[in-house]
């Protein structure tokens, strides 16, 4: 199974992406793991959030294949302890799954169009983060998952 994370927009903090890549090539120890930003929309100024996630939603879905499992990071998802999350990557990775793509969107969430093609939505928290932020946390949970499903020192309880 390939894990992809797919992200709308740049990280301009260093330190974060930094942060981020330290965890993706942990990663590469466990399973085949990509992360792939999406270039920001241009000239959103006279755009109005709907168009915004519109035009976003195009540039995701024309990264899927008909076969991918999609997770969508949203507020109003799922909310699951890490343990939870290393059991569902468990399963979807013994299922036979081809790729499992978790997806963060822009700023103002996702397209109708991308919540329709969703098969599930976690949460990462009630609170809110900045997009650079929940990509770091994402790549880092599921390194845990991966540590946590190996019986790695890593996570502790």
């Amino acid at each position: 199974m390939k894990i992809t994370l797919l992200a709308v927009g740049k990280t301009d903090d260093s330190r974060i992406a930094d942060l981020t890549q330290v965890y993706v090539d942990r990663l590469q120890h466990y399973v085949n793991f990509e992360l792939q930003l999406l270039p920001d929309i241009k000239k959103t100024k006279n755009l109005s959030a709907d168009q915004q996630k519109n035009e976003e939603g195009k540039l995701i879905l024309n990264q899927l294949e008909k076969s991918d499992f999609v997770t969508l990071l949203d507020e109003k998802g799922k909310k699951l302890t890490s343990l939870q999350f290393a059991e569902l990557i468990n399963k979807r990775s013994v299922s036979g799954l081809k790729r499992l793509v978790f997806i963060i969107g822009g700023p103002y969430g996702f397209s109708p169009d991308v919540y329709s093609r969703a098969n599930s939505k976690l949460s990462l928290s009630d609170m809110t983060f900045s997009h650079q932020m929940v990509r770091l946390f994402a790549v880092e949970q599921v390194y845990r998952a991966f540590t946590i499903l190996k019986n790695e020192p890593y996570h502790h309880e």
